[in-house]
């Protein structure tokens, strides 16, 4: 049987006020189309252009089923690998609330789909970029332990008024970040990976500037979120990523 996702009468006080129901009934035909057109384009775009943790979850996850998700059945083929589990939110919530829910190995999954007016570009990430950009990696154990280190360490940092400097690191990684995998340079993150426009220009783009990645150069670059970034940082894989992490948490 499915499991449930947790309800808002069940989450932690600490964030209980930010889940609510997924309701997935109350999606309607156009959005669930609109989810099919969004998979199946970004699929191909991709290709192997993105590294093989991403492309192994899109088949454990099932996540070429049509339609928009169900977060229950999700969750069934989630939790199981690695302990985590998704939750509906009415959108961007504060990073302290996001970094908390992370720490309990909670995703929230913003209860929304762009129109078919929007499919190239959203101001804030739906559904389809924190299920299809985000999902698939938290099903490779070590990304999942590496997620729940960085909410561990941002709850302590916003604690320390220290909040912006692990909003950086997971930005210029977890979202926007790329990789060197079997000597190639290879989408990592999950705004990339969502993305049908950006991912082409991170890679092969003249005019952005590529870095090698580590947490202390992560933590000191500010970045902006309204517009294509004009600089990635590669990172070594997974392996590489969480190592750092832990380090940082020792």
């Amino acid at each position: 049987m499915p499991l449930d996702p947790i309800s808002p009468s069940a989450a932690p006080a600490h964030w209980q006020d930010f889940v609510i129901p997924q309701q997935w009934e109350h999606f309607s035909a156009e959005d669930h189309r609109v989810w099919d057109i969004l998979f199946a384009r970004q699929v191909a775009a991709l290709g192997s252009r993105i590294v093989e943790p991403f492309r192994d979850g899109l088949d454990l996850l099932r996540l070429s089923h049509p339609g928009v998700p169900d977060l229950a059945e999700l969750n069934a083929r989630l939790e199981p690998r690695t302990g985590w589990r998704t939750v509906a939110v009415p959108g961007l919530v504060p990073d302290a609330i996001f970094f908390a829910m992370l720490a309990d190995r909670v995703f929230p999954i913003g209860n929304f789909i762009r129109s078919f007016e929007q499919l190239d570009y959203l101001d804030e990430p739906d559904l389809f970029h924190d299920i299809f950009g985000h999902v698939p990696m938290l099903s490779e154990p070590r990304m999942a332990r590496m997620m729940e280190q960085l909410g561990r360490i941002g709850v302590a940092a916003i604690a320390r008024g220290e909040g912006e400097r692990v909003a950086r690191i997971y930005w210029h990684s977890v979202e926007f970040g790329l990789s060197r995998e079997h000597g190639e340079v290879k989408i990592f993150g999950a705004g990339l990976a969502s993305s049908f426009g950006e991912y082409g220009k991170a890679l092969d783009g003249d005019a952005v500037e590529r870095r090698i990645f580590s947490v202390e150069a992560a933590a000191a670059t500010p970045y902006e979120n309204d517009h294509m970034q004009p600089l990635y940082f590669i990172n070594d894989g997974v392996e590489a990523v969480a190592r750092e992490i832990e380090e940082l948490a020792a």
